[in-house]
């Protein structure tokens, strides 16, 4: 078989194969390569730059079982037989969202116990599944924002056969499946590419060093990472990509990254006949991303919206610290709701400065913006990782889940969310090397320091305990708000005004602590007040109330203190 590698930088490559060594030819572009009869699936292998040993693991590596510092394994994709051909896809229009973390989400941690939680989704009513980062990382557990080998996955979660038993599994249930994909900065320890060539550019952002996507010799690297996305929905038959932090993709070239992306995605889904979905999580506030390409935009499916959110949040919890300090009133949410964003060329206190710019509702639909009550970043980058069932009432739980189920967006879960798990979700991460350990531990302490966290009230992110802390307990279920997440979610599918994505049709009234909020011909009342309230409004039935005590009659509704009714 033949082995590739780029390696500009160097003058001589070899390659160190299931112990034998063989040198490689250069050809044009930086690339090395060589012809190995012996190779195939399993083989071991590396690289000697320059002759220097000890090999190092291939950029492209498929497949790293001894970790992100170990021997690359040649992987052949063609030896795994999939069970999906009837699979059609699930499009983002319409569709219910659930995010897991793979090492949290079962007390295995892997790939295949996730499967056996699979027909908890399917009777949840979800229609995709995300997957944390399952690229390799450092370490044995993490949340898999540190990875290295944007090729490869995750050996503790069952490597590459694992995933595709998860993606085929979920198939046969009828689930869709995202990655979480990181492709601004590579990981603080095991990251060897940029020794090989320049994948790295003179810049840097919040995690580390920027990927080169505009300077000397980026063509390859801009492959690179077009390559990844490719593979997670080619080769391992996932039906969308998250595209963490994109703002961080420093771009200044004609056509931009994620554009350049979402052309060759929409090649590939052309090719295989199903929905292929790139959804962008961005700080930027700017709907250019998921405006079409017809229309100048760089024609990304979704992007995350962090306004919907803090909107939500800070209302239920009465919270202003930080970036809350904007959000809160109801008339913040009765923005967010018809207009996606709260910062929309306006001003920003966290940020000092104006932000974001409008969303023309008549042309951009709502569903285009994936939103939560509750994600991984916004309970995990809390100082103790607290869930809402925390510091919120069983009533405005209720309230939260009832709005965002209803809203005009593409809703997400969090795994445990739908029946009130109480287990925390920590920053955690297993770095074996003592100094970055160390490093990592003091610094998440001294973040949270400066908001007024004494240092014994921050976990330690490199504490097992950490870990295990974090996953999901399903014993501890509320069987009850289970109930109403299936609800909701029916109702959603079956009540085509709750998921009318178009955003000049919503109407938002507050009122004194209620807010009405108009989905066509459906009608949902929140009333965030203990006190009960009573309306005067005229509908036909009651289709589904968070309080059993509410009560439709004549020509008025009584709401429930911290309640939600949906007419």
């Amino acid at each position: 078989m033949e082995l590739r590698v780029w390696a500009p930088a160097a003058r001589r490559v070899s390659l160190r194969i299931d112990g034998r060594t063989v040198p490689m030819a250069a050809a044009d572009g930086g690339w090395f390569t060589a012809v190995d009869d012996g190779a195939g699936h399993g083989s071991d292998y590396g690289f000697l730059l320059d002759g220097a040993d000890p090999p190092l693991p291939d950029p492209r590596s498929r497949w790293q079982p001894a970790g992100v510092h170990g021997p690359s394994r040649v992987y052949d994709h063609t030896r795994y037989t999939w069970s999906d051909d009837a699979w059609t896809g699930r499009q983002l229009a319409g569709s219910v969202i659930y995010e897991l973390h793979v090492g949290t989400f079962t007390p295995a941690g892997t790939f295949d116990a996730a499967i056996e939680r699979l027909p908890h989704l399917v009777d949840l009513g979800v229609d995709l599944v995300e997957l944390l980062p399952v690229n390799t990382f450092n370490g044995e557990w993490n949340w898999g924002y540190d990875g290295v080998g944007w090729h490869a996955v995750q050996e503790s979660y069952g490597g590459p056969d694992g995933l595709k038993r998860f993606v085929d599994a979920a198939h046969r249930a009828g689930l869709g499946v995202l990655i979480d994909a990181v492709y601004n900065h590579f990981g603080p320890s095991g990251a060897y590419a940029p020794r090989f060539g320049p994948y790295l550019s003179g810049g840097a952002n919040t995690w580390g060093r920027s990927l080169n996507l505009d300077e000397a010799d980026s063509g390859e690297v801009r492959r690179f990472i077009i390559d990844s996305a490719l593979q997670w929905l080619r080769d391992y038959h996932a039906d969308g990509l998250r595209l963490d932090a994109v703002h961080a993709l420093v771009d200044r070239g004609a056509t931009h990254l994620l554009e350049e992306l979402a052309v060759e995605v929409d090649a590939l889904s052309t090719a295989v006949g199903r929905p292929l979905s790139l959804i962008a999580e961005s700080d930027l506030n700017d709907a250019k991303l998921i405006t079409a390409r017809e229309g100048g935009g760089y024609g990304l499916h979704a992007q995350w919206d962090d306004d919907v959110h803090h909107a939500l949040h800070a209302m239920l919890t009465g919270e202003r610290q930080g970036y809350y300090g904007d959000f809160g009133s109801p008339g913040c949410f009765a923005t967010v709701w018809q207009q996606a964003f709260w910062h929309a060329g306006t001003w920003s206190s966290f940020r000092r400065r104006v932000h974001g710019r409008p969303v023309d509702r008549s042309r951009i639909p709502g569903h285009r913006f994936v939103v939560c009550l509750q994600n991984h970043d916004q309970i995990g980058n809390r100082a103790t990782g607290d869930r809402l069932t925390a510091s919120l009432s069983p009533g405005l739980l209720r309230v939260g889940a009832a709005l965002l189920l209803t809203s005009p967006f593409t809703p997400m879960l969090f795994m445990g969310e739908e029946f009130g798990a109480r287990t925390p979700w920590q920053f955690f991460t297993s770095h074996p090397e003592p100094a970055l350990a160390s490093a990592v531990a003091s610094g998440r302490r001294r973040e949270f320091a400066e908001h007024g966290w004494a240092e014994g009230e921050v976990p330690d992110p490199q504490d097992p305990a950490t870990f295990h802390r974090s996953k999901l307990d399903w014993d501890g279920r509320d069987t009850d708000l289970l109930a109403l997440y299936r609800a909701l979610i029916r109702l959603r599918k079956t009540e085509p005004d709750l998921s009318d994505p178009r955003l000049d049709r919503v109407r938002v009234v507050h009122d004194e602590g209620v807010l009405i909020v108009d989905r066509g011909a459906r009608t949902v009342i929140a009333n965030l007040t203990p006190d009960p309230r009573t309306l005067p409004l005229t509908a036909e039935c009651l289709l589904l109330t968070t309080d059993p005590s509410a009560l439709l009659q004549g020509d008025s509704v009584t709401v429930p203190g911290e309640s939600a009714v949906i007419l």
